[in-house]
Order: structure tokens, then C-alpha cells, then sequence
């Protein structure tokens, strides 16, 4: 019998540069083959820092994870476009403060699900892990399936870490973030970062990756992230370079990637 991480698995083309796994690969993982390894070899040429940047990515998923179970009282995460598994995955951050969390992933890249499945597993007895195959273009469909693990009366932290440059249309991006944003109740909060265009360095880095047959990334201003916040109370210190958002080191450096998390009133 073939089963649905057989059929999942051979969609995975080894040869073709893959963006969650170039992103693995800048974090220091191993679910990654050559293709990516030389994609993403070829983008830190140009641009270093695109390792930091991963690294502070994770970093920050921690800290605003972290602050949200701990200190705003959130038990239930819908993180979109969680990409492959790696360390400190949301579930394992939110479940160590409150055993209880609920957290949904969503993705629809077939080497994602087969991870997913087999690494995502729940940490706690109380808590509930599970995933979505979805698009985030479709936030209806996301919405629909969440609601089977998780309590829409109740408050959420929707997650979208640096996913939205995949969409080069800034008003459809805006319209994913809102529609989503619009299914949950007052005291839910949006978790968000993503690379700038606020260094020559970077957009070099970013204009390396697609003639390396990367999958294209659009990099944004900070003002146009800001616009995905519309309506929301920013959690301090608002907007930032990702390092800066809560440190934990006294002397971290800005980077070319923002994020913020904001409250629905």
C-alpha cells in the first residue's frame, strides 16, 4: 500500500535548489541536498549575513513565543508556513511554559509534511501538535482545519515568519495577513518578520538566489511590513530589526530583517 508520505516523498525533487531547505541549510541543518547547498552558498557570497539572519530568525521565534505563553497568556499558535523542522520549534518553546498549548502548523511543501509528521510530535500530554497541508493564499481553508484543533473564541498568536516575500504582490500579501487576522478574537496577536531591502548587501543576496534557480524573494521596506499591523497594538518595542526585538544579548546588531507582534484589540 502506498501511503500518504510515500506519495509526499516522491514529489521531492533532490536536484532542484529548495527554499525550505536552503533555509535549513543557512541554520546549520541537515535535511538538505546539494542543489540547496550550492544556492545557498552562492547567495552568503554576496551576502553573508544571510546566516546570521537565519540564525536570529529562530531566535526570535523564541523570544516572541516565549513572551506570548509566558507574560500575554496565549495557548494557542497557528504558525503559517512553519517550514522544515529544525530546533526550538514553536510547539517545543510554547509547551515548555504552558503544557496546555494548542499549536497548529501549516505548510504545503511535501518535504515539510513528511518532516512535519514525523518531528513535530507533541511535548507535553496536555498540549496538541498537529499540521495543515494548505497554502497560505487560501487563509479560508487554513481557517477551516485550525478549527478543528483550535478555539477561535479564544485568543490566538498567528504566526507568519519570514514567508510573505513568496507573494510579490504587496496588496495580496496585506489581504492574506487580514483575512486571517479578521477569524480571531479580540487578544489574539500577529507574529511577523521578514527581510528588507535595507542594504545593497541583501538585495544582492536576494537577486543571487533566483539566478541560482531559488524560488524568488521579494524583499520589502520596513514601512510596507508595518502596513500588515494595520489595526493592531504593537507589542514594544514595536517594528525592529529582528535581534533588537527583545533581546537577550545587551549588544545585538541590527540586521536586514524586521518583525513585530501586535495585539488585536
Amino acid at each position: 500500500m502506498v501511503g500518504p508520505d510515500t506519495e509526499l516523498a516522491a514529489k521531492i525533487q533532490s536536484d532542484v535548489p529548495h527554499a525550505a531547505r536552503i533555509w535549513n541549510y543557512w541554520m546549520g541543518g541537515k535535511d538538505n541536498f546539494q542543489a540547496d547547498r550550492a544556492a545557498g552558498d552562492a547567495v552568503a557570497e554576496v551576502y553573508p549575513e544571510i546566516v546570521l539572519m537565519a540564525q536570529h530568525s529562530r531566535r526570535f521565534l523564541v523570544r516572541a513565543v516565549r513572551y506570548l505563553a509566558a507574560e500575554a497568556g496565549v495557548r494557542q499558535f497557528l504558525d503559517i508556513g512553519t517550514g522544515l523542522p529544525t530546533m526550538q520549534n514553536t510547539h517545543a518553546v510554547a509547551q515548555q511554559v504552558a503544557p496546555e498549548s494548542r499549536i497548529v502548523y501549516v505548510d504545503n511543501d511535501p518535504m515539510v509534511l513528511v518532516h512535519a509528521r514525523a518531528l513535530l510530535a507533541n511535548t507535553t500530554s496536555e498540549g496538541v501538535t498537529t499540521y495543515v497541508p494548505a497554502d497560505y493564499h487560501d487563509p479560508e481553508t487554513i481557517l477551516a482545519e485550525a478549527a478543528r484543533t483550535l478555539d477561535f473564541d479564544q485568543p490566538i498568536a498567528v504566526m507568519f515568519m519570514g514567508v510573505l516575500g513568496y507573494e510579490p504582490d504587496l496588496g495580496v500579501l496585506r489581504s492574506i495577513v487580514q483575512r486571517t487576522m479578521d477569524a480571531t478574537p479580540s487578544g489574539s496577536h500577529l507574529v511577523l518578520w521578514d527581510g528588507t531591502d535595507t542594504s545593497p548587501e541583501v538585495v544582492a543576496g536576494a537577486e543571487r538566489l533566483a539566478q541560482n534557480g531559488g524560488v524568488p524573494y521579494i524583499l520589502r521596506s520596513p514601512q510596507d511590513l508595518a502596513g500588515c499591523f494595520t489595526g493592531l497594538t504593537m507589542v514594544e518595542p514595536g517594528l525592529v530589526p529582528i535581534p533588537l526585538w527583545r533581546p537577550d544579548d545587551a549588544d545585538a546588531e541590527a540586521i536586514d530583517a524586521y518583525g513585530a507582534v501586535a495585539r488585536k484589540p
